[in-house]
């Protein structure tokens, strides 16, 4: 059996940068998934997907993600790349300035827009999530400064960490400054003990002290469950990120930039749109760029 794939970087303009995904954009309608789960272990990325003919003929595509660990309900970088590289391949019909298609997905259809230049070349993807939940509050503190390798003093104090998700959820840690971002070292000693095989697993961590004049918050995301010590991008995280920041007052505007992978020499700039507030959001969507790196064909026996 011979595959095809592709190789994007996403919420990034410019190779080697932003989050990796392999796409295989046409694998056979048998393959299970135990194949699946092994091919994205093999490839190592933080998400491989495959898209599969949709059950229902309005949409575009069925869309599987997995991790090198697990598969994915939903996701946001690889949800984008895969809309890009299935407009780049011709795959989702003719781009005229932008167009909305649906994925169908583990919790449900997903609207993706694309936008595309002058000659039908796909340039920006954005993707509609599900309106954020926000569920428990974590309250011991010191068992985050612990898991982070920072003091207590360094989270922010009149912030909650809570939980927030679109489909999949993160644990969201306010920081106070960007230099205690970069003194995190994740322990996932400390991680096993106090959030594994919890709703909290997934550690989404972020500060309004960014790199970027133009970004909103500089964020770091740690997920051992998924097989991933740390994300260069993490899409399903930031629109969660977003509502949260609005619902604590910590921005005031509809549109941010959380930038991220900077630690692991991989920037990514994730763009946020949230409509609404507080309790009361009536959209919430994350965009970005992507850029090609290239193809190849796995052949398993």
């Amino acid at each position: 059996m011979r595959l095809n794939y592709h190789l994007v970087d996403v919420f990034t303009n410019r190779q080697f940068g932003g989050n990796q995904l392999a796409v295989f954009p046409d694998p056979p309608a048998d393959l299970r998934a135990k194949i699946m789960q092994r091919i994205a272990a093999e490839l190592n990325l933080s998400e491989t997907t495959f898209a599969f003919p949709p059950a229902d003929k309005a949409n575009v595509y069925r869309l599987r993600i997995f991790t090198p660990a697990a598969e994915l309900p939903m996701a946001g970088h690889p949800t984008i790349g895969s809309a890009y590289m299935l407009a780049r391949l011709g795959s989702v019909g003719r781009l005229e300035g932008e167009k909305t298609i649906i994925f169908e997905e583990g919790v449900g259809p997903i609207p993706v827009t694309i936008r595309a230049d002058g000659q039908g070349n796909p340039t920006e993807v954005w993707m509609r999530q599900p309106i954020p939940q926000f569920i428990d509050i974590y309250e011991e503190r010191s068992n985050l400064a612990e898991m982070l390798s920072l003091s207590a003093a360094d989270i922010c104090g009149d912030i909650p960490a809570q939980v927030v998700s679109s489909g999949l959820p993160f644990l969201l840690i306010v920081l106070n400054s960007f230099d205690a971002m970069k003194r995190i070292r994740f322990r996932t000693d400390k991680w096993a003990e106090h959030l594994a095989g919890t709703n909290a697993e997934n550690v989404f961590v972020t500060t309004l002290e960014t790199v970027n004049e133009d970004s909103t918050a500089h964020s770091r995301m740690f997920a051992p469950a998924l097989g991933i010590s740390e994300d260069p991008a993490t899409g399903s995280a930031s629109g969660p990120l977003g509502a949260f920041l609005l619902k604590y007052g910590l921005v005031h505007a509809s549109d941010m930039v959380s930038e991220q992978g900077f630690e692991m020499g991989r920037p990514s700039f994730i763009r946020i749109h949230v409509e609404g507030s507080g309790d009361r959001l009536s959209e919430v969507s994350v965009g970005g760029e992507c850029a090609y790196i290239g193809y190849g064909t796995l052949v398993i026996d």
